[in-house]
């Protein structure tokens, strides 16, 4: 989204306190979403860019929390990217709760109705990329397991988990070039680029500086060695911080 929208100010928000959102209940993960949704309002944006595969899929089960501003479903496109791909035999590899959602493939088959859809949990992909454990053979391994569990040939997978992009070197090695691999991050890049130009004219408004505030709600040194070792030195305007979270009522205080 940065180098789409290099003029326009952002605001991004990682509820690390939470994370992992796959394993959670359904209770619990729209009382995050209804939250996150929430500080991001309070926040001044003017809409909102999911960037969770995992919220989104419990936003297609049970509808999106009240919201004053536009609200962007990651989903839906990663959807759009498949229809533009051609592929007709797709593998989705998500986070447990997304999997059993069944969320992508009501998506992508809405758009290419004669795909064949197979969903796939990985669970233990999430805690290696939180921990940095983004090179060696430990995540080859890890990916070459979840890569495992699909039962039928695809010629496509979605890498429908944010965090799974940072292991797509394992991914190439494992599955090969003639596998496409879809990042629904890019798709959603674009369409937010899309958005703000049809809203703006494709000009920022002059208190936007360009400015990234990156907020986190769990620890600050963890955040800032992650921001590190994925985005490399930030801009000297942008902004870090770790911000208050209100628990809502349906998550657990102590994990």
């Amino acid at each position: 989204m940065r180098a789409r929208l290099p003029t326009q100010d952002i605001v991004y928000l990682a509820d690390q306190r939470h994370a992992p959102y796959g394993d959670r209940t359904h209770a619990e993960l729209r009382g995050l979403l209804a939250a996150n949704i929430a500080s991001l309002e309070e926040a001044g944006v003017d809409a909102i860019v999911m960037g969770c595969n995992t919220s989104c899929s419990i936003a297609a089960r049970y509808g999106w929390p009240e919201h004053r501003v536009p609200v962007l479903d990651l989903i839906a496109a990663a959807a759009e990217a498949v229809a533009r791909s051609g592929a007709k035999r797709i593998a989705v590899l998500a986070t447990t709760a997304t999997a059993g959602s069944g969320a992508y493939g009501d998506a992508i088959r809405r758009l290419v109705p004669q795909a064949r859809v197979e969903e796939v949990a990985a669970p233990a992909l999430v805690p290696l990329v939180e921990a940095g454990k983004l090179d060696g053979e430990e995540p080859r391994a890890a990916v070459a397991a979840a890569c495992a569990y699909f039962a039928a040939p695809f010629d496509a997978i979605v890498l429908a988990c944010t965090h799974y992009p940072l292991l797509d070197a394992h991914f190439a090695a494992v599955l090969g070039q003639r596998i496409a691999r879809i990042d629904p991050a890019v798709a959603q890049s674009e369409r937010t680029a899309a958005y703000v130009a049809t809203r703006s004219g494709n000009h920022t408004n002059g208190h936007a500086r360009g400015q990234t505030r990156y907020l986190t709600s769990g620890p600050l040194d963890h955040f800032k060695s992650g921001l590190a070792q994925i985005l490399g030195p930030l801009l000297p305007n942008d902004d870090i911080a770790q911000v208050p979270y209100a628990t809502p009522n349906a998550v657990p205080k102590t994990l």
